[in-house]
Protein backbone atom coordinates (compact mmCIF):
# COMPACT_ATOMS: atom_id res chain seq x y z
CA UNK A 1 0.00 0.00 0.00
CA UNK A 2 1.41 3.38 -1.04
CA UNK A 3 1.68 6.35 1.30
CA UNK A 4 -1.26 8.07 -0.42
CA UNK A 5 -3.41 4.94 -0.21
CA UNK A 6 -2.61 4.59 3.49
CA UNK A 7 -3.46 8.23 4.12
CA UNK A 8 -6.77 7.84 2.28
CA UNK A 9 -7.60 4.78 4.36
CA UNK A 10 -6.70 6.57 7.60
CA UNK A 11 -8.75 9.62 6.70
CA UNK A 12 -11.76 7.46 5.85
CA UNK A 13 -11.47 5.60 9.15
CA UNK A 14 -11.29 8.91 11.00
CA UNK A 15 -14.48 10.10 9.32
CA UNK A 16 -16.32 6.85 9.97
CA UNK A 17 -15.19 6.82 13.60
CA UNK A 18 -16.54 10.34 14.03
CA UNK A 19 -19.88 9.32 12.54
CA UNK A 20 -20.03 6.30 14.86
CA UNK A 21 -19.31 8.59 17.83
CA UNK A 22 -22.06 10.94 16.71
CA UNK A 23 -24.50 8.05 16.41
CA UNK A 24 -23.87 7.01 20.01
CA UNK A 25 -24.38 10.57 21.25
CA UNK A 26 -27.64 10.92 19.33
CA UNK A 27 -29.01 7.52 20.39
CA UNK A 28 -28.25 8.35 24.00
CA UNK A 29 -29.88 11.77 23.73
CA UNK A 30 -33.09 10.37 22.26
CA UNK A 31 -33.35 7.59 24.86
CA UNK A 32 -32.71 10.02 27.71
CA UNK A 33 -35.24 12.52 26.38
CA UNK A 34 -37.98 9.91 26.13
CA UNK A 35 -37.13 8.54 29.57
CA UNK A 36 -37.35 12.04 31.01
CA UNK A 37 -40.75 12.53 29.38
CA UNK A 38 -42.05 9.19 30.66
CA UNK A 39 -40.74 9.55 34.22
CA UNK A 40 -40.70 13.30 34.87
CA UNK A 41 -36.94 13.35 35.55
CA UNK A 42 -36.29 17.05 34.99
CA UNK A 43 -32.59 16.76 35.71
CA UNK A 44 -32.22 14.19 32.91
CA UNK A 45 -34.22 16.42 30.57
CA UNK A 46 -32.00 19.45 31.27
CA UNK A 47 -28.87 17.32 30.85
CA UNK A 48 -30.13 16.15 27.47
CA UNK A 49 -30.63 19.75 26.35
CA UNK A 50 -27.13 20.76 27.44
CA UNK A 51 -25.53 17.74 25.77
CA UNK A 52 -26.89 18.81 22.39
CA UNK A 53 -23.91 21.17 22.08
CA UNK A 54 -21.34 18.37 21.56
CA UNK A 55 -23.66 16.87 18.93
CA UNK A 56 -23.70 20.18 17.04
CA UNK A 57 -19.91 20.46 17.28
CA UNK A 58 -19.51 16.91 16.02
CA UNK A 59 -21.65 17.69 12.99
CA UNK A 60 -19.43 20.62 12.11
CA UNK A 61 -16.32 18.49 12.65
CA UNK A 62 -17.66 15.76 10.32
CA UNK A 63 -18.46 18.41 7.72
CA UNK A 64 -14.89 19.77 7.89
CA UNK A 65 -13.37 16.28 7.66
CA UNK A 66 -15.48 15.43 4.60
CA UNK A 67 -14.65 18.61 2.73
CA UNK A 68 -10.97 18.20 3.58
CA UNK A 69 -11.10 14.61 2.31
CA UNK A 70 -12.60 15.77 -0.99
CA UNK A 71 -10.00 18.52 -1.41
CA UNK A 72 -7.03 16.24 -0.63
CA UNK A 73 -8.03 12.96 -2.28
CA UNK A 74 -10.39 13.99 -5.10
CA UNK A 75 -12.38 10.79 -4.53
CA UNK A 76 -14.37 8.98 -7.20
CA UNK A 77 -16.80 6.07 -7.42
CA UNK A 78 -17.30 4.31 -4.08
CA UNK A 79 -15.35 6.75 -1.92
CA UNK A 80 -17.20 9.72 -3.38
CA UNK A 81 -20.54 8.03 -2.75
CA UNK A 82 -19.47 7.31 0.83
CA UNK A 83 -18.43 10.89 1.56
CA UNK A 84 -21.61 12.23 -0.02
CA UNK A 85 -23.63 9.85 2.15
CA UNK A 86 -21.66 10.78 5.30
CA UNK A 87 -22.47 14.47 4.82
CA UNK A 88 -26.19 13.72 4.58
CA UNK A 89 -26.16 11.20 7.44
CA UNK A 90 -24.40 13.74 9.65
CA UNK A 91 -27.21 16.22 9.02
CA UNK A 92 -29.84 13.56 9.72
CA UNK A 93 -28.19 12.59 13.01
CA UNK A 94 -28.00 16.22 14.08
CA UNK A 95 -31.71 16.63 13.37
CA UNK A 96 -32.49 13.63 15.56
CA UNK A 97 -30.48 15.34 18.28
CA UNK A 98 -32.71 18.39 17.84
CA UNK A 99 -35.80 16.19 18.16
CA UNK A 100 -34.38 14.83 21.42
CA UNK A 101 -33.97 18.39 22.71
CA UNK A 102 -37.60 19.19 21.86
CA UNK A 103 -38.80 16.07 23.69
CA UNK A 104 -36.64 16.97 26.69
CA UNK A 105 -38.02 20.51 26.81
CA UNK A 106 -41.57 19.15 26.66
CA UNK A 107 -40.72 16.80 29.54
CA UNK A 108 -39.89 19.77 31.76
CA UNK A 109 -43.23 21.44 30.96
CA UNK A 110 -45.35 18.31 31.49
CA UNK A 111 -47.50 18.23 34.61
CA UNK A 112 -48.57 14.57 34.38
CA UNK A 113 -46.75 11.75 32.63
CA UNK A 114 -48.69 9.91 29.90
CA UNK A 115 -50.49 6.83 31.22
CA UNK A 116 -52.96 4.21 30.06
CA UNK A 117 -53.29 3.50 26.35
CA UNK A 118 -51.42 6.66 25.33
CA UNK A 119 -48.53 5.71 27.62
CA UNK A 120 -48.39 2.25 26.09
CA UNK A 121 -48.48 3.67 22.57
CA UNK A 122 -45.65 6.02 23.47
CA UNK A 123 -43.63 3.08 24.77
CA UNK A 124 -44.30 1.12 21.60
CA UNK A 125 -43.47 3.95 19.21
CA UNK A 126 -40.34 4.85 21.17
CA UNK A 127 -39.19 1.22 21.07
CA UNK A 128 -39.67 1.01 17.31
CA UNK A 129 -37.85 4.31 16.82
CA UNK A 130 -34.92 3.24 19.02
CA UNK A 131 -34.67 -0.03 17.08
CA UNK A 132 -34.71 1.75 13.74
CA UNK A 133 -32.09 4.26 14.83
CA UNK A 134 -29.78 1.62 16.30
CA UNK A 135 -30.02 -0.64 13.27
CA UNK A 136 -29.69 2.19 10.77
CA UNK A 137 -26.52 3.44 12.48
CA UNK A 138 -25.15 -0.10 12.57
CA UNK A 139 -25.97 -0.58 8.89
CA UNK A 140 -24.17 2.63 7.96
CA UNK A 141 -21.17 1.89 10.16
CA UNK A 142 -20.82 -1.55 8.53
CA UNK A 143 -22.01 -0.36 5.09
CA UNK A 144 -24.47 -3.25 5.18
CA UNK A 145 -27.32 -2.74 2.66
CA UNK A 146 -29.20 -5.86 3.86
CA UNK A 147 -29.57 -4.50 7.41
CA UNK A 148 -30.55 -1.13 5.94
CA UNK A 149 -33.27 -2.58 3.72
CA UNK A 150 -34.74 -4.70 6.51
CA UNK A 151 -34.77 -1.70 8.86
CA UNK A 152 -36.66 0.43 6.34
CA UNK A 153 -39.52 -2.06 6.44
CA UNK A 154 -40.22 -1.07 10.07
CA UNK A 155 -41.15 2.44 8.95
CA UNK A 156 -43.89 1.33 6.57
CA UNK A 157 -46.54 0.76 9.24
CA UNK A 158 -45.47 3.52 11.62
CA UNK A 159 -47.26 6.36 9.85
CA UNK A 160 -50.62 4.61 9.98
CA UNK A 161 -50.10 3.71 13.63
CA UNK A 162 -49.37 7.36 14.36
CA UNK A 163 -52.60 8.42 12.66
CA UNK A 164 -54.47 6.10 15.00
CA UNK A 165 -52.68 7.61 18.00
CA UNK A 166 -53.62 11.15 16.94
CA UNK A 167 -57.27 10.15 16.61
CA UNK A 168 -57.22 8.48 20.01
CA UNK A 169 -55.61 11.48 21.70
CA UNK A 170 -58.32 13.76 20.36
CA UNK A 171 -61.21 11.49 21.35
CA UNK A 172 -60.13 9.56 24.46
CA UNK A 173 -60.99 10.29 28.08
CA UNK A 174 -57.27 10.86 28.72
CA UNK A 175 -57.57 14.38 27.30
CA UNK A 176 -56.11 15.89 30.51
CA UNK A 177 -55.14 19.51 30.29
CA UNK A 178 -54.57 21.06 26.90
CA UNK A 179 -50.89 21.71 27.60
CA UNK A 180 -50.16 18.06 28.43
CA UNK A 181 -52.12 16.83 25.43
CA UNK A 182 -50.20 19.16 23.15
CA UNK A 183 -46.88 18.11 24.68
CA UNK A 184 -47.65 14.44 24.13
CA UNK A 185 -48.70 15.19 20.56
CA UNK A 186 -45.36 16.94 19.97
CA UNK A 187 -43.40 13.99 21.37
CA UNK A 188 -45.17 11.49 19.13
CA UNK A 189 -44.41 13.74 16.16
CA UNK A 190 -40.72 14.07 17.09
CA UNK A 191 -40.37 10.31 17.45
CA UNK A 192 -41.96 9.80 14.04
CA UNK A 193 -39.54 12.34 12.56
CA UNK A 194 -36.63 10.55 14.21
CA UNK A 195 -37.80 7.29 12.64
CA UNK A 196 -38.02 9.05 9.25
CA UNK A 197 -34.42 10.23 9.63
CA UNK A 198 -33.35 6.69 10.56
CA UNK A 199 -34.97 5.47 7.36
CA UNK A 200 -33.04 8.15 5.46
CA UNK A 201 -29.81 6.85 7.01
CA UNK A 202 -30.70 3.39 5.73
CA UNK A 203 -31.25 4.80 2.25
CA UNK A 204 -27.85 6.52 2.40
CA UNK A 205 -26.32 3.21 3.46
CA UNK A 206 -27.75 1.44 0.42
CA UNK A 207 -26.51 4.27 -1.81
CA UNK A 208 -23.00 4.29 -0.34
CA UNK A 209 -22.66 0.50 -0.48
CA UNK A 210 -24.30 -0.25 -3.83
CA UNK A 211 -24.89 3.00 -5.70
CA UNK A 212 -28.66 2.35 -5.73
CA UNK A 213 -30.54 5.58 -5.20
CA UNK A 214 -33.77 6.09 -3.29
CA UNK A 215 -36.79 4.69 -5.09
CA UNK A 216 -39.26 7.51 -5.84
CA UNK A 217 -42.31 7.46 -3.61
CA UNK A 218 -45.52 6.06 -5.05
CA UNK A 219 -48.50 8.14 -3.92
CA UNK A 220 -52.11 7.09 -3.27
CA UNK A 221 -54.74 9.36 -4.81
CA UNK A 222 -58.51 8.99 -4.34
CA UNK A 223 -61.00 10.82 -6.60
CA UNK A 224 -64.54 11.33 -5.27
CA UNK A 225 -67.82 12.80 -6.47
CA UNK A 226 -71.53 12.15 -5.98
CA UNK A 227 -72.21 9.21 -8.31
CA UNK A 228 -68.79 7.86 -9.33
CA UNK A 229 -70.14 7.42 -12.85
CA UNK A 230 -68.52 10.26 -14.84
CA UNK A 231 -65.89 12.70 -13.54
CA UNK A 232 -64.24 10.66 -10.77
CA UNK A 233 -64.13 7.63 -13.08
CA UNK A 234 -62.57 9.74 -15.82
CA UNK A 235 -60.01 11.20 -13.39
CA UNK A 236 -58.98 7.74 -12.21
CA UNK A 237 -58.68 6.45 -15.79
CA UNK A 238 -56.76 9.48 -17.08
CA UNK A 239 -54.34 9.48 -14.14
CA UNK A 240 -53.69 5.75 -14.45
CA UNK A 241 -53.10 6.07 -18.18
CA UNK A 242 -50.89 9.20 -18.02
CA UNK A 243 -48.88 8.50 -14.84
CA UNK A 244 -49.02 4.75 -14.19
CA UNK A 245 -45.77 4.58 -12.21
CA UNK A 246 -46.18 7.65 -10.02
CA UNK A 247 -49.22 6.75 -7.95
CA UNK A 248 -51.97 4.28 -7.18
CA UNK A 249 -55.39 5.65 -8.13
CA UNK A 250 -58.95 4.88 -7.03
CA UNK A 251 -62.35 6.56 -7.13
CA UNK A 252 -65.62 6.40 -5.20
CA UNK A 253 -69.01 8.08 -4.97
CA UNK A 254 -71.18 9.21 -2.09
CA UNK A 255 -74.27 7.77 -3.78
CA UNK A 256 -72.81 5.69 -6.61
CA UNK A 257 -74.82 4.96 -9.72
CA UNK A 258 -75.63 1.37 -10.57
CA UNK A 259 -73.18 1.52 -13.47
CA UNK A 260 -70.70 3.81 -15.16
CA UNK A 261 -72.21 6.28 -17.62
CA UNK A 262 -72.37 4.44 -21.01
CA UNK A 263 -71.26 7.57 -22.88
CA UNK A 264 -68.19 7.88 -20.66
CA UNK A 265 -67.33 4.22 -21.11
CA UNK A 266 -67.56 4.53 -24.89
CA UNK A 267 -65.54 7.76 -24.90
CA UNK A 268 -62.73 6.37 -22.72
CA UNK A 269 -62.56 3.11 -24.66
CA UNK A 270 -61.94 5.16 -27.80
CA UNK A 271 -59.69 7.80 -26.16
CA UNK A 272 -57.53 5.42 -24.10
CA UNK A 273 -57.93 2.29 -26.24
CA UNK A 274 -59.25 0.42 -23.22
CA UNK A 275 -61.22 1.14 -20.08
CA UNK A 276 -62.14 -1.13 -17.21
CA UNK A 277 -64.00 0.29 -14.24
CA UNK A 278 -66.83 -0.13 -11.80
CA UNK A 279 -68.55 2.19 -9.35
CA UNK A 280 -67.54 2.18 -5.68
CA UNK A 281 -69.16 3.61 -2.57
CA UNK A 282 -67.49 5.97 -0.12
CA UNK A 283 -68.62 3.83 2.80
CA UNK A 284 -66.58 0.92 1.45
CA UNK A 285 -63.38 2.84 2.17
CA UNK A 286 -62.07 1.68 5.54
CA UNK A 287 -60.33 4.08 7.96
CA UNK A 288 -57.05 2.29 7.25
CA UNK A 289 -57.43 2.68 3.49
CA UNK A 290 -58.32 6.35 3.91
CA UNK A 291 -55.24 6.86 6.09
CA UNK A 292 -53.12 5.44 3.27
CA UNK A 293 -54.26 8.15 0.82
CA UNK A 294 -51.81 10.93 0.06
CA UNK A 295 -54.49 13.13 -1.48
CA UNK A 296 -58.28 12.99 -1.68
CA UNK A 297 -59.56 14.96 -4.68
CA UNK A 298 -63.20 16.02 -4.81
CA UNK A 299 -64.56 16.79 -8.26
CA UNK A 300 -67.93 17.87 -6.91
CA UNK A 301 -68.23 20.00 -3.78
CA UNK A 302 -66.08 20.08 -0.63
CA UNK A 303 -64.18 17.01 0.51
CA UNK A 304 -65.90 17.35 3.90
CA UNK A 305 -69.16 16.28 2.20
CA UNK A 306 -67.57 12.88 1.68
CA UNK A 307 -65.20 12.61 4.65
CA UNK A 308 -66.04 14.91 7.61
CA UNK A 309 -62.59 14.23 9.08
CA UNK A 310 -59.45 13.31 7.16
CA UNK A 311 -56.49 11.45 8.66
CA UNK A 312 -53.59 13.59 9.81
CA UNK A 313 -51.35 12.82 6.81
CA UNK A 314 -54.00 13.01 4.08
CA UNK A 315 -54.38 16.22 2.07
CA UNK A 316 -57.58 17.42 0.35
CA UNK A 317 -58.06 19.12 -3.02
CA UNK A 318 -61.34 20.38 -4.47
CA UNK A 319 -61.76 20.54 -8.23
CA UNK A 320 -65.34 21.72 -8.64
CA UNK A 321 -66.24 20.53 -12.14
CA UNK A 322 -69.66 21.94 -13.16
CA UNK A 323 -72.43 19.75 -14.57
CA UNK A 324 -70.35 16.61 -14.43
CA UNK A 325 -73.39 14.35 -14.25
CA UNK A 326 -75.33 16.21 -16.92
CA UNK A 327 -73.39 15.16 -20.01
CA UNK A 328 -76.02 14.36 -22.65
CA UNK A 329 -75.95 11.04 -24.51
CA UNK A 330 -73.60 11.33 -27.43
CA UNK A 331 -72.19 14.59 -26.13
CA UNK A 332 -68.67 13.90 -27.35
CA UNK A 333 -67.66 17.56 -27.26
CA UNK A 334 -68.71 17.81 -23.62
CA UNK A 335 -66.81 14.62 -22.84
CA UNK A 336 -63.74 15.94 -24.62
CA UNK A 337 -63.90 19.24 -22.73
CA UNK A 338 -64.28 17.37 -19.44
CA UNK A 339 -61.36 15.13 -20.37
CA UNK A 340 -59.09 18.07 -21.16
CA UNK A 341 -59.93 19.94 -17.96
CA UNK A 342 -59.36 16.89 -15.77
CA UNK A 343 -56.17 15.91 -17.62
CA UNK A 344 -54.75 19.40 -17.14
CA UNK A 345 -55.45 19.34 -13.40
CA UNK A 346 -53.94 15.87 -13.07
CA UNK A 347 -50.81 16.99 -14.91
CA UNK A 348 -50.45 19.92 -12.51
CA UNK A 349 -50.97 17.70 -9.46
CA UNK A 350 -48.47 15.05 -10.53
CA UNK A 351 -45.87 17.68 -11.40
CA UNK A 352 -46.24 19.09 -7.88
CA UNK A 353 -45.89 15.62 -6.33
CA UNK A 354 -43.16 14.18 -8.53
CA UNK A 355 -41.80 17.04 -10.62
CA UNK A 356 -40.23 16.13 -13.96
CA UNK A 357 -39.89 12.52 -12.79
CA UNK A 358 -43.67 12.02 -12.96
CA UNK A 359 -44.40 9.11 -15.28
Amino acid sequence: MTHLEQRLKNDLEKIRAKVAEQAVLVETALRNAVQAFQTGEHALAHTTVIHDHPINRNMRAIDRLCHSFIAVHLPSAGNLRLISAVIRVSIELERIGDYAVTIAREAVQLSTQPAGEIGRELERLAGETFLMLKQSCRAFNELNPEIARSTMLIADQMEHNLDMVYAQMMSSDQHQVVKDTFATFVVFTQLKRAADQAKNICEETVFAATGDQKVPKVYNILFVDETNSVASQMAEAVARNSFPNSARYSSAGKNPAAEIDPGLRQFLEMRLNKFEGHTSKITQITPQKLAEQTVVVSLQGPVSDYFPTLPFHTAALEWDIPDIDAVPPGGDNDMENLYREIALRINDLMFILRGEEAN
